[in-house]
């Protein structure tokens, strides 16, 4: 049971983090939060080292190419969901995130040269499907365009992560991944960060680097999932962010799911349960691997 146990937590800590940046995003501008995000998580992993030498494992890497490359999508996905989660609710931030694992299929055909099924590719459409029926309230002229666009480009951000972290699976050590995540990050934003920089007080202090502290924690603990079972049994769980999106738009900002994103959901759900079954299959796996 651990394995469901971390993923479960992971995606907790996750929507926590979105809940809290979008608190957040109508005081502080989008550089500031991410920066300090990068900054909370870069003290915590070398006060830890001071503490415990070696925390983490080595920090140096053979792929710094690749790492750069991750850090650059990592910052795009942050900001995105961040412009995001201004003007929609978690619950259809959340959605157009579910369509990730889509997305990384035609990744990994592209950069990884894994063969796919064309049953896969029509569950995925019917998935992509899914989200357009919840966001169709909202797609008039004078709907939240924008900021479906930047769910969008933040999930595409996301799922070149993804990509990129298949490549990276040989390195495991959470030092190198955090080190070489956020500061690049972090000096890339704070220019940008000191130009429109807003001072925070106190308490609002602590909440933007709880959010270091909550993205080190849902990152640790989906890392620890998936030492402990296999992705098509975790798979499924990571919808449970939905469930904590759902609670926490009714608990902080009182708005209920509509009929449109409920419906739009178990379509995006389902059709993903299905891919992930499609591309298990021995016949969609190229022949000879094990």
């Amino acid at each position: 049971m651990r394995g469901p146990l971390y993923i479960i937590a992971a995606m907790g800590l996750f929507a926590l983090l979105d809940a809290n940046s979008k608190l957040l995003s109508g005081t502080y501008p989008v550089e500031q939060v991410v920066a300090i995000r990068y900054a909370a998580l870069l003290l915590v992993l070398f006060a830890g080292r001071a503490v415990a030498p070696g925390l983490g494992g080595r920090l140096d890497t053979a792929h710094p190419f690749l790492h750069l490359t991750r850090a650059t999508f990592m910052v795009g996905s942050g900001v995105g969901f961040f412009q995001a989660l201004r003007t929609i609710p978690l619950a259809e931030g959340y959605l157009v995130y579910f369509t990730a694992p889509f997305m990384t299929l035609g990744l990994a055909a592209l950069v990884l040269r894994e063969r796919t099924g064309p049953a896969v590719w029509a569950w995925s459409l019917l998935g992509f499907s899914g989200v357009a029926i919840a966001m169709a309230p909202g797609l008039s002229a004078e709907g939240p365009w924008a900021a479906y666009l930047w769910a969008f480009f933040a999930t595409v951000c996301y799922a070149a992560v993804l990509t990129i972290n298949r490549l990276l699976k040989h390195e495991t050590g959470a030092g190198a991944l955090i080190l070489w995540s956020s500061l690049p990050g972090l000096l890339a934003l704070a220019p940008f960060a000191a130009m429109g920089w807003v001072r925070p007080g106190v308490v609002d202090l602590l909440a933007l680097s709880v959010n270091g502290l909550l993205a080190g924690g849902a990152t640790v603990c989906l890392a620890v999932a998936f030492r402990y079972d296999s992705a098509a049994r975790l798979a499924p769980l990571e919808f449970s962010a939905l469930v904590f999106a759902v609670g926490l738009d009714l608990l902080i900002w009182q708005v209920l799911p509509s009929g449109w994103t409920l419906g739009g959901a178990v379509i995006v759900v389902f059709a993903l349960v299905m891919s992930q079954r499609a591309a298990s299959r021995p016949q969609a796996k190229p022949s000879g691997n094990t």
